[in-house]
């Protein structure tokens, strides 16, 4: 049996942590439906959903870490430079079917049969800015689209694709000017809102607000491949390594649900977005922590978070996200699970409550698998033949 050593070109345990992120993010959607709020005993979870919107920054620093992960194997390992066209061809064909598809399901059967659009202008609009993943420049289709609040993540993870490659390039020459030159934007551009705007629901998820985010996912990658050469062979330090990176994990979750955790009782909308820009750095850095002490914890940690249940998981999570909020919202809609009150989550009406949130879950997941498995999987496919076809020609 080979000993495990922790490896920088796949890291399985990484697929929970998406899934964690992408759970707490989602079940913050559904609590905002049904306003149930579970608890372990005496330990109140109310903070964890009330400021649940928080963890969507891990997956965007989680992104930054794994497009730059490969870049850092250049530098630190002398691999081949990656191939710009085939960077993008992978990000297309794991993207844009899924993401087409549903938007265009929210707008045939549900934004145009319940009359969500005062105008035909305004469906015109929201669709071609949500297929061209623009919508985060306008209030109406970013803020009130009728079809898929949630899918802003999409378009920025799109429009960061736009400049990677070039940000990966300057990293690899210079990585300390060129990834403390993005912080500077980003703390930069915060600074503007915070000194020049009231409001900030059309600033507080703009690229330029997760430039940090993106170059701290970045630095990441790079101190990991540098971890995994320094991992040592010898039976005694590998367990010194692995008692200091779980110690790490544990230090790192609970800083992040102190942050969280502080974020929820922040009151007032504009004074929550106001701490949440302040506060991502801070919520970043402890999720780097989780992201970065994972690979060499303990074997069972290691286990829960890197077992074929999370990687079926994590393999179909980006469709889990853009379905869960549209399905939640329209469930409500037609009043599924029936109520007896016309408001059943402000009265906290049992057993709605717990239906209402077991319907979304399950509803969410299987309606993930589905489009993973009949438009994600066939269309991914479809295009890998064709960028080969026409790569050949």
């Amino acid at each position: 049996m080979t000993a495990y050593r922790p490896n920088c070109r796949r890291i399985p345990e990484l697929n929970g942590l998406r899934v964690l992120l992408v759970f707490i993010v989602s079940w913050y959607h559904f609590w905002q439906q049904s306003w149930l709020t579970p608890s372990i005993g005496r330990y109140s979870l109310d903070y964890l959903l009330r400021a649940g919107y928080m963890p969507v920054d891990g997956t965007i620093l989680l992104s930054g870490f794994l497009l730059f992960l490969p870049y850092a194997r250049t530098m630190m390992l002398g691999e081949r430079v990656p191939d710009m066209k085939a960077f993008y061809q992978r990000r297309i064909m794991r993207i844009v079917p899924s993401y087409y598809f549903l938007t265009l399901l929210m707008l045939f059967a549900v934004a145009i049969p319940y009359n969500l659009y005062g105008r035909t202008s305004e469906a015109v609009r929201d669709v071609l800015m949500h297929l061209t993943f623009t919508q985060t420049f306008n209030y109406a289709t970013y803020i009130a689209t009728p079809i898929g609040v949630a899918s802003w993540t999409i378009a920025i993870e799109m429009q960061a694709y736009l400049i990677f490659p070039l940000l990966a390039k300057g990293t690899m020459k210079n990585p300390l000017g060129t990834l403390m030159s993005m912080a500077a934007v980003a703390f930069a551009f915060r600074g503007w809102c915070l000194w020049r705007l009231d409001e900030y629901n059309m600033v507080v998820n703009q690229l330029a607000n997760f430039l940090d985010v993106y170059a701290m996912g970045m630095g990441a990658s790079i101190l990991y491949v540098r971890l995994t050469q320094l991992y040592p062979a010898e039976s005694r330090r590998k367990w010194l390594w692995q008692g200091a990176a779980t110690l790490v994990f544990c230090v790192s979750l609970y800083g992040m649900l102190r942050v969280i955790r502080t974020q929820a009782y922040t009151s007032g909308q504009a004074a929550m977005q106001a701490a949440q820009m302040m506060r991502r750095p801070l919520l970043c850095l402890t999720i780097a922590g989780l992201m970065l002490s994972l690979p060499f914890a303990v074997r069972p940690l290691r286990f829960l978070m890197s077992n074929r249940v999370m990687g079926w998981l994590a393999a179909i999570s980006m469709n889990y996200y853009l379905l869960h909020q549209n399905l939640a919202v329209h469930l409500k809609r037609l009043h599924i699970p029936p109520s007896v009150s016309n408001e059943p989550n402000r009265v906290g009406e049992q057993p709605w409550q717990w239906q209402y949130m077991a319907l979304c879950f399950g509803l969410s997941l299987l309606g993930a698998i589905l489009i993973t498995l009949l438009i994600e999987k066939p269309c991914a496919w479809a295009l890998k033949k064709l960028f080969t076809r026409k790569q050949k020609a």
